[in-house]
């Protein structure tokens, strides 16, 4: 879900206009590192034939909570050219043992299900981590903390994202990291338990100089739709300085659709006008682009 700065669209920015000019194909696959397939008003089969139009073969489709982490193993186990990732969303961790002070999406699939019965904290990191053990789940995520809202503590936060560390390091599974506001406090924490081999900034919202520190550390930076906004340079200066093995794209769909879709709904297709933005401001031929974030993406998450 949307990180940190003033390149951010909330979910009111989802509202449905027209839909949204399908992206002319890219010249080689390529993958959405990071989308909610459970929020797109779409089935699912619809949603990747546009996708693999569009040239976008893979994706991965983030749980926030028990209910979308169950969702998206489903997903991926019943459908070709999807994968997963599970966790408890920062902004969740408190409500993940009891009733969540947060709205369900009446879009997704499951939030028609009954609220769940309070259960432990141990119990719901038993439940993530035996998620993460199957095989189409690749990534341990979203996870990390979330300084710009209220709802949970920060304390609280720090406490799931370095159990999710754990987890992500028992499993030998990627950490997909979410970092809203919260800098600081993510490199440290990784930094103190000792980061798995493969770390994902998904929505990466830093700076240059947090381009390097992320560099020097190996960490992958996923950039979102926002990166191709008007008011976005400080952004997009971000994505020149990375080092182009270290980059991949994603949608955050339903959130952030690219221009010049933006304000429109956002799906996995969309993220070729992402690869696009990115490829420009690295200064690289756009099929380079394209096989050097499916290296990254088969490093990070695979083998497939």
């Amino acid at each position: 879900m949307p990180g940190s700065g003033p390149y951010d669209d909330d979910c009111a920015e989802r509202i449905v206009v027209t839909a949204p000019a399908p992206p002319p194909p890219l010249p080689r696959p390529a993958l959405d590192s990071h989308t909610h397939l459970d929020m797109v008003d779409l089935p699912v089969e619809e949603v990747m034939a546009a996708a693999r139009a569009a040239g976008i073969v893979r994706v991965v489709t983030v749980g926030t909570d028990l209910g979308s982490s169950r969702w998206s193993t489903r997903c991926a186990e019943d459908h070709d050219g999807v994968y997963a990732a599970v966790a408890i969303h920062p902004n969740d961790t408190e409500a993940a043992t009891g009733q969540s002070r947060l709205p369900r999406d009446p879009r997704a699939p499951h939030a028609s299900s009954p609220p769940p019965s309070p259960a432990s904290a141990d119990e719901v990191l038993a439940e993530i981590e035996a998620l993460a053990r199957r095989p189409r789940v690749v990534a341990v995520g979203e996870t990390g903390l979330d300084y710009y809202r209220d709802h949970a503590a920060p304390d609280v936060q720090r406490w799931w994202f370095r159990e999710h560390i754990k987890i992500a390091k028992r499993t030998v599974k990627a950490l997909m990291i979410h970092d809203r506001e919260a800098h600081a406090d993510i490199l440290r924490i990784l930094e103190e338990e000792g980061p798995p081999p493969r770390v994902v900034f998904h929505c990466f919202s830093g700076d240059v100089p947090m381009v390097k520190q992320c560099a020097e550390a190996g960490y992958v930076m996923s950039f979102a739709g926002n990166v191709t906004f008007a008011n976005a340079q400080p952004l997009r200066d971000a994505a020149a300085a990375a080092p182009p093995d270290l980059l991949l794209a994603e949608t955050d769909a339903p959130f952030l659709t690219p221009v010049p879709n933006r304000g429109r709904p956002n799906a996995p297709a969309q993220v070729a006008y992402t690869l696009r933005c990115l490829a420009e401001v690295q200064g690289l031929d756009l099929a380079e682009f394209c096989d050097t974030v499916t290296a990254t993406a088969a490093r990070t998450f695979g083998p497939w």
